[in-house]
């Protein structure tokens, strides 16, 4: 009975100790984005027609905002969208209830090709919570056409009435808000036969994509609910492409005598019953290379060309139109985007907008015209090297005809006074981004000393913060001016020495490698390249900073003892391999792995050459994993890293976990409890510790999150919340001067940094 006792006691401790084991402590983080500005394409502007302040915006892969009145900022609405549900961060359409200034609906799905979930979001109290329903129809946030629209709308004699327009699944509708949805089967078939196919993002070609605008007529039907007149926009040419309906949706007629050469791009409808409708070639954001505005009188069918200048060969390559908004108490006054227009001479963007108060009989030029208009570039200085592109959508304030925005790749900008247009003087336009961060994080670096965070950054490069709450006011990196940053790093004992790859994006300083020899605050770039056309891959540099392990994109390594003067093959390593690492404190040594086969690569002579030897990874299964099946191939994981300040202490940080080898061992240690790794960095030790702080995201007692380690990784607290999720994280890392603070790069919601709370 005693025996019998003790096994039982033994048990329940066990099992407690287990359950503490798996328990893991959450701490409170305070995160705020590193201010960039934009960084990334809004591609579309919803006002609310009444209410002031109320207005929303959506990004192709980096969720939607709504707008603070009181704060005047843009503030993200979709931060709690988790990893596994990181395909809602690309948002297809936004629509407001007319009459309820409280509702809003988001169509949310990133790829039409994508397994991930997609959603109709609802919420009642202005995107603070939502309901959801998962719906049967695929959606393509970042797709071809992603700034057409909108595709989902509220009818204003019937808030209940909601419809969606699909890009391979034709129309739908939902009769309760938006809960349950049903297909409308009495829309015409609108199947693209082409023979085309529509790349996810990427290729761009003149496809058609769907039902890409619904437009209600609430002034054109009986006072009976839901009998507003409805058009319907679709992505076609060479065949009908505007419908219209009069009874709720039941049945479809063809315009007479509509445009069909082209593509309908956008459309707004004036309180006066025009339907004005910019047209191009190709639904963007790439490849226009025609357009037209027309103007429908519903009242009649009569149709009118009303394009502002015609895309001929004169100085700008040929062009399309996109965007275009009426005045909600002028009907007769609006603007309309051209698109794709690129000054021949200067090979550069050229886009203009035009203006009429005639309804399209005379424009006159906002920024190409005599009184030309001017940006302001304070709020996001590194725009300025990057003229006005993909302006998609540009819409009026229904509320103040003097404020007008527009979208670009990188944000989008406003303009306090319109109408001084009308008067034969300049508008002023300053970026309208601040709050919106949706650049894609691709390597972080907190040097030891000097700069607070220096970013590599999707299509923008990266930049050099000292305060992490302003942008950047000397803008991007330049000499290189990058596309792309792919990594970029510092001599940990000379941090004034960095060296970053990526690919050139522009004759600022051209060349796909730059180095700088004061922390960042100037740049240039090496005399010579390994190979012609050498670009992104992987750079490591030695602890002093006179070796350069450098893995181009494709290539083999090469290292360079002179800042880029001349380099050479190194031996003993293979190609392709996911970076090189520099051993913190001895400037000869170098460190790279291969998870198929397990081996670690070793140097000792500056990189020059590498010598191998087996490894075991507990638990590793690289051999048989697939890339998507080891996450974004652009984050952290299946790299090998270097402890600040303790020489020969290794971590692998592979997708299967993470393992340490400190100089006592002979072979690596797989931590406990870490099932799964996206990215790992360190960053400065907690008081009273003499070993840096560890920072992973990834799956820790298979619980998803941001962690942090002060003891070696035997112990884990979950340092950012439900709240804070922002999808796919891709690069973390901490910072060297300041206990706890810890950087994370995202998939489209900007770099973030984090504090605990105190």
């Amino acid at each position: 009975m005693i025996r019998y006792a003790l096994v039982v006691f033994l048990a329940v401790i066990l099992n407690i100790s287990s359950k503490a084991q798996e328990e893991i402590k959450a701490i409170s983080y305070n995160w705020k984005n590193v201010q960039i500005s934009g960084g990334g394409f809004v591609d579309g502007i919803i006002f609310h027609p009444t209410a002031k302040g109320v207005r929303y915006c959506r990004t192709d892969m980096g969720g939607a905002y709504r707008w603070n009145d009181q704060s005047k900022r843009w503030e993200a609405i979709l931060d709690w969208v988790t990893y596994k549900e990181n395909n809602l961060m690309g948002v297809e359409s936004i629509a407001l209830d007319p009459n309820n200034p409280n509702r809003v609906l988001l169509a949310c799905d990133t790829y039409t090709s994508s397994k991930g979930p997609n959603a109709i979001l609802r919420s009642g109290d202005r995107a603070h919570t939502f309901q959801r329903t998962d719906v049967p129809f695929r959606m393509g946030g970042n797709e071809n056409g992603r700034g057409n629209g909108e595709r989902l709308a509220v009818d204003p004699n019937d808030g209940n009435m909601v419809y969606m327009g699909t890009r391979k699944d034709g129309l739908w509708k939902s009769t309760d808000g938006g809960a349950i949805w049903n297909k409308v089967e009495s829309f015409p078939d609108i199947t693209d036969n082409s023979g085309g196919t529509q790349s996810a993002g990427r290729g761009y070609r003149p496809q058609a994509n769907g039902v890409i605008f619904i437009k209600f007529n609430p002034g054109s039907g009986s006072t009976n609910k839901g009998s507003s007149v409805i058009y319907a926009g679709v992505s076609l040419k060479g065949r009908t492409n505007l419908f219209r309906s009069t009874d709720k949706g039941v049945s479809w007629v063809a315009i007479p005598g509509e445009p069909v050469d082209m593509m309908p791009m956008r459309s707004t409808l004036a309180a006066d019953g025009n339907l004005y409708i910019t047209y191009s070639n190709n639904p963007g954001p790439n490849l226009v290379t025609n357009g037209a505005v027309y103007k429908l009188n519903t009242k009649n069918d009569e149709w009118t060309n009303i394009t502002p200048e015609k895309p001929d060969t004169g100085i700008y390559q040929k062009f399309g139109y996109a965007g275009v908004s009426v005045d909600a108490r002028h009907p007769q006054t609006l603007i309309v985007s051209t698109f794709n227009r690129i000054d021949k001479g200067k090979k550069a963007s050229a886009d203009d907008i035009y203006r009429s108060t005639d309804g399209g009989k005379t424009w006159t030029a906002i920024f190409s015209g005599k009184n030309k208009g001017f940006y302001d570039y304070s709020l996001a200085p590194y725009v300025e090297r990057t003229g006005i592109h993909w302006l998609f959508d540009i819409e009026i304030d229904p509320l103040n005809p003097d404020h007008a925005m527009f979208t670009t790749g990188y944000g989008g900008h406003e303009t306090f006074n319109l109408t001084d247009a009308d008067k034969g003087k300049p508008t002023k336009w300053t970026a309208m981004s601040t709050g919106i961060e949706e650049t894609v994080g691709l390597s972080l670096l907190s040097p030891p000393k000097g700069a607070s965070l220096v970013s590599g950054i999707g299509d923008y490069g990266g930049f050099v913060h000292h305060n992490l709450d302003k942008p950047v006011p000397e803008g991007n990196f330049i000499n290189p001016h990058f596309a792309n940053t792919d990594e970029v790093t510092c001599a940990e004992r000379n941090p004034d020495l960095m060296v970053r790859v990526g690919e050139s994006s522009s004759q600022v300083g051209g060349g796909n490698i730059g180095y700088s020899l004061n922390g960042g605050k100037t740049w240039q770039t090496t005399g010579t390249t390994p190979e012609a056309g050498s670009k992104r891959g992987y750079i490591s540099v030695s602890a002093d900073g006179k070796a350069w392990i450098w893995m181009p994109q494709r290539s083999h390594p090469y290292v360079t003892h002179d800042n880029g003067a001349t380099w050479q093959l190194v031996k003993g390593l293979p190609d392709n391999l996911r970076g090189v690492a520099a051993n913190k404190i001895n400037p000869n040594k170098f460190y790279a792995i291969t998870l198929s086969p397990q081996k670690l690569f070793t140097s000792a002579d500056g990189g020059n050459t590498f010598d191998e030897q087996d490894i075991s990874l507990e638990g590793e299964t690289a051999g048989a994993a697939q890339r998507g099946a080891r996450g974004d191939i652009r984050g952290g994981m299946d790299r090998i890293y270097t402890t600040p300040g303790i020489e020969n202490d290794l971590w692998i940080a592979a997708f299967d976990g993470l393992y340490h080898k400190s100089s006592k061992d002979n072979g690596f240690v797989k931590i406990a409890h870490v099932q799964e790794l996206h990215a790992f960095g360190f960053g400065k030790a907690a008081p009273g510790a003499n070993f840096p702080a560890l920072y992973l995201v990834g799956n820790v007692n298979n619980q998803r999150g941001i962690y942090r380690s002060t003891d070696e990784g035997k112990t884990w607290v979950h340092i950012n919340d439900a709240a804070h999720q922002w999808g796919l994280v891709l690069q973390i890392t901490g910072d060297p001067k300041q206990y706890g603070r810890v950087y994370v790069g995202t998939h489209g919601r900007g770099v973030f940094y984090g504090d605990p709370v105190k």
